[in-house]
């Protein structure tokens, strides 16, 4: 689940998006609430405006949101209210330090890589990779299904050249460290970070700026 609020474009609104859609949306209006489907009827999301008569608005940042299990009771107790039967979950980290369980060349591309990596949720996650130094061995950042990355970017499944992706393993400029080397590759992270930890960006760009890590 992605939560956002655009203070100057759309004041007083918060935007939470469930799922990438397909097709064009549809709209179902009800007072202060907005529920979105894709063309084939699966739910994207909530548009909720006059926000500020459930959460403190004024204490919110502006861009992404992370809401706590009492925001999140609000909105789903605004939900009921206007007779939505859908109810919103606290969100877990998306962006998250994975381990690469294995490393294969892609069965049509020179360059891709299919890994399969370890975030320790229970599940293996299958996420095909571009970077020139992915290996098997690794402990990455790893964006899950549902991140809204630095730059606006949002990561739901997909497929490349065929082959299916749940996430996406990432460097250090698209996690938009100040000290990212320029050039092409995944940041791999020390053996010592525990799998499924938050990624920590302060801790990530100290190690860089230091020389701990290096990509």
């Amino acid at each position: 689940m992605i939560t956002s609020i655009n203070k100057i474009s759309y004041p007083n609104t918060l935007i939470v998006i469930l799922a990438q859609g397909e097709g064009a949306s549809n709209y179902e209006e009800k007072p202060d609430v907005t529920r979105v489907t894709d063309s084939k009827g699966k739910l994207t999301g909530f548009n909720f405006f006059n926000v500020d008569k459930l959460l403190d608005y004024d204490k919110l940042p502006n861009g992404q949101v992370k809401l706590n299990a009492d925001e999140v009771a609000a909105l789903n107790k605004k939900l009921a209210e206007v007779g939505f039967d859908d109810q919103l979950e606290v969100s877990k980290p998306t962006l998250v330090y994975g381990y690469v369980k294995t490393c294969e060349a892609h069965p049509d591309s020179d360059h891709l890589h299919v890994t399969t990596i370890d975030v320790g949720d229970g599940t293996d996650h299958q996420i095909v990779c571009g970077a020139p130094n992915i290996a098997q061995g690794q402990k990455v950042v790893v964006a899950l299904s549902g991140t809204l990355m630095p730059d606006g970017k949002q990561i739901w499944p997909g497929a490349l050249r065929g082959v299916e992706s749940d996430g996406m393993i990432c460097s250090a400029r698209e996690l938009g460290l100040a000290h990212a080397p320029q050039k092409r590759g995944i940041m791999v992270v020390p053996d010592t970070f525990k799998v499924g930890d938050e990624f920590e960006p302060t801790k990530c760009d100290e190690l860089l700026a230091s020389g701990v890590i290096t990509l």
